[in-house]
This record gives structure tokens, C-alpha cells and sequence, in this order.
């Protein structure tokens, strides 16, 4: 009998996708694990293959489609044998999938599963999706009583957003914010009238820039931070830097003044492990190894890609790294898995001539360094002599459920100190 296939959740954030494009063609002959189409998600755009064997028949969503919802029929395998004409009339799924109508995305690890929503008043378990549960407490609604329209019944932004959904208040604590005393963006036709009279082109919102900035005001609004300052002199390390250049060129590599940050950030959590720590809701996980995720701009976005256990690497392993990192980053070819975890990001934009600036926590991170560009300023030295040094301004934006100050500052120190002496890295 012919098989569904079906738009997947190829991240834990996703709700929709768009087919960027068929590799594949209606009549097409599919084996197990061809590739049948290119799927963009708010991230990336990431591989989809087939799972079973059959005859490609209908596709029912052309390419360039966005919005299409997870669990949503895109194709139509057909058995060996089976006539175009015979495939059923399908409609969008709108419960779970068994088995047969699974398909698979070409990643090298698993989505996590679910999470759950809490346990309402009444008893019953409600399924939604983070940001589902933020609409509707702002919308000041019974998530309870919204029906889900996404996978296994889960509650997604659309359900909340549906004029259906308005019908059910809920009484909120007093101590939790009413939609009146939120803050809230302007809305769309209050901003269009204000500059009716400019000209101006509309800029229409990928699901990347969607989730950035969902993620991001959710992160200023919910998460304490607090905001750590420092100077380091670099000159030891710049000088350290042009000698180990000079003997790794006949190998092709070139360290950069980044690759030293990375390295001097992951032995810093090391060093103060009670800092390598992320908020889990209702408790902190300290993490024991140093995975350092490293914004990374591309067009339209950014991305954070992850290096896993970066104090254990060298400084040519942590180039090579990055570079194949950030490359892949720009054409939106990571995995989740190389964009996900990590317990500490760094936010460089010293190399675009910016001198110093505040970083926003990328959740559940417990902390963030800026780093603005090394400038030759006049400083003191230890012997009370005026001498000219680079210096570079770095800001830790860090989450007080996580970190205290006290805590914060002994972070940061060790950061200082491995840069102000970065032969310590070395060895």
C-alpha cells in the first residue's frame, strides 16, 4: 500500500520547514537511504532520506513551499507494482505516525524527545511546546483546554493563536504577569501607519530570524543577567601567536587571536568548574566537560556551532575546527548536534573593529563573553611607568541562577589569566 512521507522534525525548536527542494521526481525508482529532498528548518538546510523502498508517486508539495507543518504528507511512496492512480486521497496528518509513514533526516544524531508542559490543576498531562506555553500565559488562556494540532496531539504557537483559543481564559497567580503589564512590540499596522507616508521594502521573517528573536526576547525577558567587565593585555599572547605561526606555516596553518580565546575560555571552565553549568528549569547541571559553542554571523542570522570538549584540543585542532565549523555554518549545513549544547558561548565582534559591547545568554548557557577588538592604549606598568599595550575589553553576561557574582568574577579571572599568559595554554 502506498506510504506517507511526511515533513520530519529535524530539531527540537522546529514546528515547520520549508522543501528547499526535490531530488527526486514523480515515477522516480527510491532505494532505502536516498536522498529525497534538501528540507530548510529555522537553522539549516539538512538532507532527508527515504527509509523504504518503493515507486515515487505523488508530490504534493512543490518546491519553495515554507510554512509547511511537522507531520504534514509531502509524497507519496508506492509499492513495486502499484499505479499512480490507485494512491489514496490523503489529507495532512494530524496525529501521530506509525512506523510505515516514518521517513528520516540525514543528521548524525537523535531529536530529543518532547518536552512536556506541566501538570495543570485538573490532573491531566498537557503536551505543548515552550513557546506555546509562553503565548498562552501572556494570553492569560487555559493551555489545558487548547487542542493540539501538532505531533501526538502537542500544542504548538498556531493552536494558541487560533481565535478558538481566546475562549479559554485562565485565572493566573497573582504573582505571574498579565498580558497588560508585559512588555510587548508594536503591533504591525501601528508601525505601518507611522512611516505610510517613507518609502521602505517590507523584509519578510525566515524561520531563522523567527527563532532568533523568540529566542533572544525570551532570553532578556526571563533570564537575570548580570554584567562582568575586564581588560587584558595582549601583547604576550600576540607575540606568542606570530612565533608559533611562523613555525606551523610550512604545515598551513595560522592560529588566529580567537582560536587563543576558545582555548583559554575552555580550560577556564575547567578550572572553575562550578561556572561550566546551565539552567535546567528547576535545577543546574554542571557540566564536566568544556563544550564552548562560538557565534558565528551569517547571512540573515547567526549560528553557534559547538566545540566539544575544546580544553583536551590543541590550538591547530581547534582552528582547523572552527574553520570547518564556521564554513559549513555560512551554507547551513551543521547538524543540530554541532549547534546544540554547550554550557558557554563567546560572541567575538572585536575582529569587526567593535571595542567592547554586551552579549545577550544564548539559554540554557549560564554565561556569554563579549570580546571587543585589542586597541594600543597608554597603561601602568608594575613599575609605575607609562608604556603603550594592547588591550583588549571583555564583558561576561552571565545568568545569576546560575553564576554569582563572586563566582563570575573568579571565571572571568581565570580567563584573564590564560590570555596574559598564554604560554600556561601550551602545556
Amino acid at each position: 500500500m502506498a506510504i506517507e512521507i511526511l515533513m520530519p522534525a529535524l530539531s527540537p525548536t522546529m514546528e515547520e520547514g520549508t522543501v528547499a527542494k526535490w531530488l527526486v521526481k514523480e515515477g522516480d525508482s527510491v532505494k532505502s537511504g536516498q536522498i529525497l529532498a534538501e528540507i530548510e528548518t529555522d537553522k539549516a538546510t539538512m538532507e532527508f532520506e527515504a527509509v523504504d523502498e518503493g515507486v515515487m508517486g505523488a508530490l504534493l508539495v512543490a518546491e519553495g513551499t515554507s510554512g509547511v507543518k511537522i507531520n504534514q504528507v509531502i509524497a507519496i511512496l508506492l509499492e513495486e507494482g502499484e499505479e499512480v492512480d490507485s494512491q489514496p486521497t490523503l489529507k495532512p496528518a494530524e496525529t501521530a505516525p506509525t512506523v510505515q509513514t516514518q521517513t528520516s533526516a540525514k543528521v548524525s544524531a537523535a531529536v530529543p524527545a518532547t518536552v512536556a508542559a506541566p501538570t495543570p490543576t485538573g490532573g491531566a498531562r498537557v503536551f505543548a511546546s515552550p513557546l506555546a506555553r509562553r503565548l498562552a500565559l501572556q494570553k492569560g488562556l487555559d493551555i489545558s483546554k487548547i487542542k493540539g494540532s501538532g505531533p501526538h496531539g502537542r500544542i504548538i504557537r498556531a493552536d494558541v493563536e487560533a481565535p478558538t483559543a481566546a475562549s479559554t481564559p485562565q485565572e493566573l497567580p497573582v504573582s505571574v504577569p498579565t498580558e497588560a503589564t508585559m512588555a510587548r512590540s508594536a503591533d504591525v499596522s501601528s508601525v505601518m501607519k507611522i512611516y505610510s507616508d517613507r518609502d521602505f521594502v517590507e523584509v519578510p521573517l525566515d524561520g531563522m530570524r523567527k527563532t532568533i528573536a523568540a529566542r533572544l526576547t525570551e532570553a532578556k525577558q526571563t533570564i537575570p543577567h548580570f554584567y562582568l567587565r575586564r581588560d587584558i593585555k595582549l601583547d604576550a599572547l600576540m607575540a606568542l601567536r606570530a612565533s608559533v605561526n611562523e613555525q606551523l606555516m610550512s604545515r598551513g596553518v595560522k592560529l588566529s587571536v580567537n582560536d587563543f580565546i576558545i582555548k583559554a575560555c575552555a580550560l577556564a571552565l575547567q578550572t572553575v568548574p562550578y561556572a561550566n553549568a546551565v539552567w535546567a528549569g528547576d535545577r543546574i547541571l554542571r557540566l564536566k566537560p568544556s563544550d564552548v559553542a562560538v557565534a558565528v554571523a551569517i547571512e540573515g542570522g547567526l549560528f553557534t556551532p559547538v566545540l566539544r570538549d575544546a580544553d583536551k584540543k590543541s590550538l591547530s585542532s581547534l582552528s582547523d575546527e572552527m574553520k570547518d565549523l564556521a564554513g559549513r555554518a555560512k551554507n547551513r549545513k551543521l547538524a543540530p548536534h554541532e549547534y546544540q549544547g554547550g554550557s558557554f558561548a563567546i560572541s567575538n565582534l572585536g575582529m569587526m573593529g567593535v571595542d567592547n559591547f554586551d552579549a545577550v545568554i544564548n539559554p540554557p548557557h549560564g554565561a556569554i563573553l563579549a570580546v571587543g577588538a585589542g586597541v594600543k592604549k597608554p597603561v601602568v606598568d608594575h613599575n609605575g611607568q607609562i608604556i603603550i599595550a594592547t588591550i583588549m575589553s571583555v564583558t561576561l553576561s552571565v545568568d545569576h541562577r546560575v553564576i554569582d557574582g563572586a563566582l563570575g568574577a573568579e571565571f572571568l579571572g581565570a580567563i584573564v589569566y590564560n590570555l596574559e599568559n598564554p604560554m600556561s595554554m601550551l602545556v
